[in-house]
């Protein structure tokens, strides 16, 4: 009998009867006829719903039953419509534009919006913290299109590039088109996890969408919009705390809808060009809620990569007491170097779920994508797609499909390796040969002639050549096997020296290095100036900064993430070391003499270390507190943590073993943590160091503890960077500490000086701070201007013995 009934129930729950869903279509248009995009169209009391596309056609599917359909949009009066689900039907729907009444109101002669904009602030922290935990679907659409381009650009074929990625003649259309499903959690504060369900992108049968629920998500209960990118500053929210000093407020009016009365307020920046919103906000009678969002930001506010962004928001209630995000869209317009993009991205939420049961542990999953999920057919999409494709999106999925399935076949394969595999004697000098296979994954590289030229005073000129072989061994977690080779030659001291590589994975987690030859080396293994930077320096001002030794040597190593936030090597070298005298007197410029390849006895000379051997083995290990990651079809990647991170390092030189010379034991730690955000006052960044020789009973130059100090006009910007501090001399073999701070104020103070502001300036101040047996309570100060990738900054030094030194720094980086 049981089975009996069990059998009936599957055949029942199974049949068409039972799945029979019907489609309830059609248009919304003003009371002009003109369609109203993107509009919402929700089932009455509950968080399923669908959204009209730009051309305001809307489909939304429906189990058998009687329904009342609400259709909504910003700036527009609600409709109703009383449906019985029995077949599919077509409806269309006008929907009139809102007018908001202007009634009597007394308070005191000013504009009702602040009073209104008070209540909303007073509430915004409980609204905040109103729902600690949710789940919900999620569908994202994201459409981005080439509205302009050149003809051609650096070099670059446009139009045949255009004709590649399915563009008309005239350079325009589609380039970006992809939709997604997730279901998206949240917990207080700041936990979220993201499942991606389903995956299409246009022009690409293999790969994973871009639409990302927690890369949309925008909350203006929250102070401010953090969106790095696109502000070098917060954006501050019309709700927030401290909004009367940001912002001025109209209140438009009134009206009602479900009964409840709705407050239009237009928002308006106080200053023109502060990190602010403009357009309306709608907020609820009583409560002081919003209710719906219209804002945008233009260039005035100085955001990057677009002109002008726009926020369309739209909540409904989820139960008597939550309001909860329905629909979400940005549009965004922009361009650069004669090319025009616009497009957009809409989120439409629906099943939300407001007491979710959640395990501590899901949550260091921040999003997962799995294979399958982009293998969802077109019958699937037209039962899922809360938002209907418009024709021209239609056409491109139609035409890009045809063309993905033609890019990933090997006679098309083969066709672009011999493209880009031509060779072009330009090459050979700048930018290096790349011969490619894309087919077998396999990829060779020729360095550049004219970037591995460099002159030294121990090599004079001297040509530096590498090649690699790269092959990728394993296309699920995305891991490649290498080697590569570089030779060196010194035209002034004659000698050749060779280095082989190869690195390959070991595990899931780990890589496997080896290495060895024979080479010219820094004696700062930081190596704090560039070749290029030294060999400036040496041949038009006669300032031979950097210093070499000779070192033939095999090296291995093997690093990874031993687990979350925990990451571990270990490495082994034998070395053979000779210090290197000065070869050649030779500049550009100049009649002074350069100075000897001693660090420690510039002007005198000597011999720096005699000749020895090393066998060393050192080990780091660090943890950032943060096990987070997101899971890809090719693997784990863990995402940057929100706190310092914290390093050990302990590297033993052992003597006797094949003759090693040397015999220390040297332990360091660091803390560190970059771009620690200090709302509209920018961002701090820190390293703190320290480290000692437990045991220093036989070490050389190499061996000792270093430091990244600077003496040339361009220095390298790293955490642990000094702006003025010798590069060698206070290098030691017993104790330190040393400390760097970096504040960017993002604009803050420049951004508020007309014809300044349009440049984007970002200030920096610098702080540096080093104590040693050698040197006593160093500290440098420094302040400049960054724009762009490059960065100018006065710095001055002092040390224990009042000894005061400044200079101008320039770092570029890319």
């Amino acid at each position: 009998m049981r089975f009996t009934f069990l059998f009936i129930l599957v055949l029942i729950t199974g049949s068409p009867l039972f799945a029979q869903q019907y489609t309830i279509s059609g248009k919304i248009t003003d009371d002009a006829g003109k369609p109203v995009s993107f509009a919402s169209v929700y089932t009455q009391n509950t968080t399923r719903g669908a959204s009209a596309n730009s051309e305001g056609e809307y489909s939304i599917s429906l189990k058998p039953g009687k329904y009342t359909l609400q259709y909504k949009a910003v700036g527009y009066k609600q409709e109703s419509k009383e449906i019985d689900a029995t077949q599919n039907r077509t409806i269309d729907v006008t929907l009139n534009i809102e007018s908001y009444q202007l009634q009597a109101v007394n308070v005191g002669g000013k504009d009702p919006a602040y009073a209104i904009m008070r209540k909303a602030i007073k509430k915004r922290k409980s609204y905040l913290n109103e729902v600690k935990a949710y789940s919900a679907l999620v569908y994202i659409k994201g459409m981005q299109k080439l509205l302009q381009a050149p003809k051609k650009f650096l070099g670059a074929n446009i139009d045949q590039i255009g004709k590649q990625i399915g563009l008309d003649s005239n350079r325009r259309g589609i380039i970006y088109l992809s939709e997604s499903e997730s279901k998206y959690s949240f917990q207080s504060p700041n936990n979220v996890h993201e499942e991606m369900i389903s995956s299409k992108v246009s022009g690409s049968n293999r790969a994973f969408s871009f639409n990302r629920a927690s890369d949309l998500k925008v909350n203006f209960y929250e102070n401010f919009e953090d969106w790095r990118g696109i502000s070098l500053r917060p954006l501050i929210s019309p709700v927030a705390d401290n909004a009367f000093f940001y912002y001025n407020y109209k209140w438009l009016g009134q009206t009602v809808e479900n009964g409840k009365t709705i407050n239009k307020i237009k928002v308006i920046p106080r200053r023109e060009h502060d990190p602010c919103f403009e357009g309306f906000i709608y907020i609820q009678d009583d409560s002081w809620r919003l209710v719906g969002v219209n804002l945008y930001i233009t260039k005035k506010a100085n955001i990057s990569l677009v002109d002008t962004i726009r926020i369309n928001q739209q909540f409904v209630p989820v139960n008597d007491k939550a309001w909860m995000t329905s629909t979400l869209r940005f549009d965004f317009v922009g361009g650069l170097f004669g090319f025009r993009v616009g497009g957009y991205f809409i989120s439409v939420y629906k099943d939300y779920d407001l007491n979710p049961i959640f395990n501590k542990k899901d949550f260091n999953e921040v999003l997962r994508i799995t294979k399958g999920v982009n293998k969802k057919d077109s019958t699937y999409w037209a039962g899922e797609r809360p938002i209907p494709l418009t024709e021209e999106e239609r056409t491109d999925y139609k035409k890009k499909e045809a063309l993905a399935i033609k890019r990933e076949s090997k006679p098309y394969l083969d066709s672009i390796d011999h493209i880009f595999n031509k060779f072009k004697p330009i090459n050979l000098l700048i930018g290096g040969i790349n011969i490619g296979n894309r087919y077998k994954k396999e990829y060779y590289h020729f360095d550049a002639l004219t970037t591995n030229v460099r002159f030294n005073t121990v090599q004079g000129f001297n040509l530096n050549y590498g090649a690699s072989f790269t092959k990728q061994i394993d296309s699920i977690n995305n891991r490649y096997f290498r080697v590569g080779l570089d030779v060196g030659y010194g035209f002034s001291d004659h000698l050749f020296n060779a280095v082989a590589s190869g690195m390959m994975p070991v595990g899931d987690s780990f890589t496997l290095s080896l290495k060895g030859g024979s080479d010219v080396e820094d004696l700062n293994d930081l190596q704090p100036i560039s070749y290029l930077a030294n060999t400036v320096h040496s041949l038009f001002a006669k300032q031979n900064f950097e210093k070499f030794y000779q070192k033939q040597f095999v090296a291995a190593s093997i690093y990874g993430r031993i687990s979350g936030g925990w990451q571990g090597s270990a490495s082994a070298e034998f070395a053979g070391r000779t210090w290197l005298e000065n070869t050649t007197n030779y500049s550009f410029y100049g009649s002074r003499n350069f100075t000897y390849n001693n660090p420690l006895a510039l002007n005198t000379g000597g011999v720096l270390f005699p000749e020895n051997q090393s066998f060393k083995v050192t080990l780091r290990t660090s943890y950032d507190f943060s096990n987070k990651y997101e899971t890809y079809p090719n693997g784990k990647h863990y995402i940057p943590s929100p706190y310092p991170a914290i390093g050990f390092n302990y590297t033993k030189g052992v003597k006797g073993v094949f003759g090693s010379d040397v015999d220390y034991d040297r332990i360091s730690a660091d803390i560190q943590q970059a771009n620690v955000s200090m709302g509209v006052y920018g961002r701090t960044s820190f390293y703190i160091g320290a480290g000692k020789f437990l045991n220093a009973k036989s070490l050389y130059f190499p061996d000792y503890s270093q430091f990244h100090g600077n003496e040339a006009l361009f220095y390298q910007s790293e955490p642990n960077s000094f702006l003025l501090l010798n590069y060698y001399t206070y290098s030691n073999r017993t104790e330190y500490i040393e400390a760097h701070l970096e504040h960017n104020f993002s604009g803050f103070i420049l951004n508020k000086i007309p014809g300044l502001r349009k440049l984007k300036l970002q200030e920096i101040i610098h702080a540096n701070y080093l104590t040693s047996p050698e040197l006593k309570d160093y500290y440098e100060l420094g302040a400049g201007i960054k724009y762009l990738n490059l960065t100018v900054l006065y710095g001055e030094s002092h040390n224990s013995a009042a000894n005061v030194h400044s200079a101008l720094r320039v770092s570029l980086n890319f």
